[in-house]
């Protein structure tokens, strides 16, 4: 689904990614892993168009979205949903408003067919009854599932996470991670999860890469994973299980 090349990005001569290289199949879950500040963000803000790389390529849909114009970036944009980690919905709509917004703005449809699919997203991500609610009054985990439901309404085929557990509880966690597996199935979706947590992404990834300074150092099947002897690795996962 996504091809990196050789990707490399400094800020203020400092360097950030030093070459990455990293294929992300197809209706996966691919979680990328690594200490806080290595870059993990700024690699899927590459993937989305939201930075230009100084060196690198990156492939989708054919393309070397690196080269596109802004023009170019906005239809490639539309096949790519990104979750903030707060979600970053509109604090002055209501939870339906804001899955409504993303429709009005890009398809053709009625009013009636607008709320009726905005509805079906939030019955989806369990949320239809908080529907007339604004953002100020929902709990951490039904901030993320609203944000989730407004991705979703642009019928995205890859979707990337940038820590879509951080501040929930552990059963929180694990139901942010089953939704969005479901989710992945129910609609052939690709999976990017930005995340520290080592159990979480044993239990939900089909693939695990860890960027350390600046480059993919390893990257596999969970099982593949638990088997290398890197030290950087082993004491990663075994700092997280403690």
């Amino acid at each position: 689904m996504i091809n990196i090349k050789d990707l490399k990005k400094s800020f203020d001569g400092f360097e950030v990614l030093r070459g990455v290289n990293l294929i992300i199949p197809a209706n996966q879950i691919t979680f990328i892993m690594g200490q806080s500040g290595t870059g993990k963000s700024v690699l899927i803000k590459h993937i989305v168009g939201l930075l230009k790389p100084d060196s690198g390529e990156i492939w989708f849909d054919n393309q070397d979205i690196t080269k596109l114009s802004e023009k170019e970036l906005q239809k490639i944009r539309k096949k790519i949903g990104f979750l903030f980690q707060e979600g970053a919905l509109f604090d002055s709509m209501t939870v339906k408003e804001n899955v409504m917004f993303p429709l009005k703005e890009h398809f053709k449809m009625s009013k009636k067919e607008i709320e009726e699919k905005a509805e079906e997203l939030l019955s989806v991500v369990n949320l239809l009854e908080a529907k007339d609610k604004y953002p100020s009054e929902l709990s951490g985990g039904m901030r993320k599932r609203a944000a989730l439901a407004r991705t979703l309404a642009l019928q995205p085929q890859i979707v990337l996470f940038d820590e879509p557990t951080t501040g929930l509880d552990p059963i929180l966690q694990v139901s942010i991670m089953e939704l969005i597996k479901d989710l992945k199935e129910r609609y052939s979706l690709t999976c990017v999860v930005i995340s520290h947590d080592v159990p979480l992404a044993f239990k939900f990834a089909d693939r695990i890469a860890f960027l350390h300074q600046g480059k993919i150092l390893v990257e596999g099947t969970p099982e593949e994973i638990k088997t290398i002897d890197e030290p950087f690795i082993r004491n990663f996962i075994e700092s997280a299980l403690i």
